[in-house]
C-alpha cells in the first residue's frame, strides 16, 4: 500500500478505483458532508491551504466554490489523477513537501497517510509546512470500518478456495486507523481533536458494493485468493443478502483529526 509504483501507476491512475470507494456513502445515514466539515474548521484560515494527498479533488473543487479568498495547492503523488482538477496542482511526494516552512495556513491530509512509508516523517512534513497559527486536518476510517465487507470478503474467499476461512482483505486505513491516528500526530503537534463520524449504509443494489471490493484491484496480489473469482461470488453472495434483506448494510466509522501546534 505504500509503493509509489503501484500508488501512481494503479490504485490512482486514474480517479477509476477511488470514486468506487467514495461513492459508497450516497447511502449512508446520517450523512456527511467532509468538505463541508473541513471548510468549516478553515474559516479562521488565511493565506494558502495545501492538499497533501489530493486524489481525485473533492476538496480542493470545495475550497475554490467556498473560500475563493484562499490559495489551494492540490498535490499528489500520482499525475494521472491531477488530470482536470483546479489549478494549481503538482506532482509532490508526502515525505518530502517541496515548500517553505510554515508557508501554509492550513495543511490537509486526508484519507492518504496510511499510503506513506514513513508516517513519522509525513506527520513531521505536515508540521513543517503548516504556520504556527496554522491547523493541519487529517482523516481516516476506524480500525472497525466496514467491517461487514470485512467478512463478506472471508466468506467469498473462502467459498473460492473450499476452505472453512478465507483470508482478510486489505485495509487502506490499518497502519494509520482512527485508534493509531492520535499518537502519531500527537508526536508533531500540541493539540489532536478527534471528530468521530459513524453511519450506517443501506446499499439497495449489488453493483457499488461488488464495485467497491474491486477498487482494491491494484493491491490483488496481496490478497491470497484469485482476486476476479473472490469478487465475483461476492457479488452472488451480496445479490442473495438483498433478495432476503432488502438492503446490504454497512456500518462505517471514520473521522477527523484537527491538529495545532
Amino acid at each position: 500500500m505504500t509503493d509509489r509504483a503501484v500508488l501512481a501507476g494503479s490504485a490512482y491512475r486514474d480517479e477509476r478505483d477511488l470514486v468506487a470507494r467514495q461513492s459508497l456513502y450516497r447511502w449512508q445515514h446520517p450523512s456527511h458532508d467532509l468538505p463541508g466539515l473541513v471548510v468549516d474548521h478553515l474559516r479562521d484560515v488565511r493565506g494558502t491551504v495545501v492538499d497533501v494527498g489530493c486524489g481525485n479533488g473533492k476538496f480542493v473543487r470545495r475550497l475554490h466554490r467556498d473560500r475563493p479568498d484562499l490559495r489551494v495547492l492540490g498535490l499528489d503523488i500520482s499525475p494521472g489523477i491531477l488530470d482536470g482538477l483546479p489549478r494549481p496542482v503538482a506532482v509532490a511526494d508526502a515525505e518530502r513537501l517541496p515548500l517553505g516552512s510554515g508557508s501554509a495556513g492550513a495543511v490537509l491530509a486526508l484519507h492518504m497517510l496510511y499510503h506513506v512509508g514513513d508516517i513519522p516523517r509525513a506527520v513531521g512534513e505536515l508540521a513543517r509546512v503548516v504556520s504556527d497559527s496554522g491547523v493541519v486536518i487529517a482523516s481516516t476510517n476506524s480500525e472497525h470500518d466496514k467491517s461487514e465487507l470485512d467478512r463478506l470478503w472471508q466468506r467469498a474467499a473462502a467459498d473460492v478456495l473450499g476452505v472453512a476461512r478465507g483470508p482478510s482483505r486489505i485495509s487502506l486505513s490499518a497502519r494509520f486507523s482512527l485508534e493509531k491516528a492520535p499518537d502519531h500526530l500527537g508526536a508533531a503537534f500540541g493539540t489532536v481533536d478527534v471528530i468521530e463520524l459513524p453511519g450506517v449504509i443501506e446499499v439497495p443494489t449489488p453493483e457499488p458494493v461488488v464495485a467497491h471490493l474491486a477498487s482494491y484491484r491494484a493491491w490483488a496480489v496481496q490478497h491470497g485468493v484469485p482476486f476476479d473469482a473472490t469478487v465475483e461470488r461476492a457479488q452472488m453472495l451480496v445479490e442473495r443478502h438483498i433478495e432476503q434483506h432488502g438492503a446490504f448494510e454497512i456500518n462505517a466509522l471514520g473521522g477527523l483529526l484537527i491538529c495545532s501546534k
